[in-house]
């Protein structure tokens, strides 16, 4: 070709995916790390929240394999049940996973500060709400249906049974964009507390924003947020930023309130011709 046509997109956001655990409600995200750790617990294996919480954001089979991928996992698994974790076993987990989980999300599904406020102004200025999650539908669905009671009512809300594959990949960004008929990924903004959720969104194309101090990564209740002494807080809430930004995060904010602001700047971007 002699010619290349460039385009520059340069209007505003039109719209935002937002992720459930711990950037929408469950401060902490604390719901799929207990069900997780008890799960393996039921199968004779102590595994720390520390450790359970690395892949969240997955689709909650590919998390049990990846935990139990890493090499001090695999060593307890082996020296309890002197062999390999297999498929049989895979599938034992999810369904002891699945159940715990549903008996305790309900009461970790409340909304985060701030997260009405933000929606509502989102949506005077014309941007359309996105929700997806790693959860399988019948946990998605509780979330929804406890969310829909405190107002929060996303346009359009998929989960990872809803794809071929869930986290990192994009399919749930891109399928929340056709369903909302939203073009190009520049107009769209990924947000989400995890690593995954930031990899998912640089995988779409879109910009990524990541949520520090009400999610994954400070993986505290807001009880045990009051409890911690000022430095400590600060060394922790340092700490989950930094693994936000490290895996590629645009901009991390701490609570949803610091959002808008993100926005505004994500606007001035794109009216400067750039590109996430």
């Amino acid at each position: 070709m002699e010619y290349r046509f460039k385009r520059t997109y340069q209007a505003n956001i039109k719209l935002v995916v937002f992720d459930w655990a711990g950037t929408m409600v469950d401060f902490g995200c604390q719901a799929p790390v207990d069900a997780f750790v008890s799960g393996f617990r039921a199968m004779g294996v102590e595994v720390s929240m520390e450790t359970a919480r690395i892949p969240m954001g997955m689709e909650k089979r590919d998390h049990i394999k990846t935990v139990v991928g890493f090499a001090e996992v695999a060593r307890k698994w082996e020296r309890v049940h002197g062999r390999p974790v297999t498929d049989a076993d895979i599938d034992t987990m999810y369904d002891n996973f699945t159940s715990l989980l549903l008996k305790s999300i309900e009461s970790k599904s409340e909304l985060l500060p701030g997260v009405l406020k933000t929606v509502d102004l989102l949506r005077k200025n014309g941007v359309k709400i996105g929700a997806t999650t790693g959860y399988f539908t019948e946990a998605a669905e509780i979330v929804i249906q406890h969310a829909a009671k405190e107002g929060y009512i996303p346009d359009f809300t998929i989960c990872s049974s809803d794809v071929p594959a869930g986290r990192p990949y994009p399919w749930l960004i891109f399928r929340t964009m056709e369903a909302l008929n939203v073009c190009p990924p520049e107009a769209v903004i990924n947000v989400g507390d995890t690593p995954v959720d930031i990899a998912s969104g640089l995988n779409a194309g879109v910009w990524t924003v990541g949520v520090a101090a009400t999610g994954n990564q400070m993986g505290l209740t807001e009880e045990e947020i009051r409890n911690l002494a000022a430095q400590e807080y600060k060394r922790r809430l340092e700490s989950a930023r930094e693994s936000l930004f490290n895996a590629g995060a645009h901009y991390v904010i701490d609570r949803m309130d610091q959002f808008p602001a993100v926005v505004d700047k994500i606007n001035a971007c794109l009216a400067r011709g750039e590109k996430p």
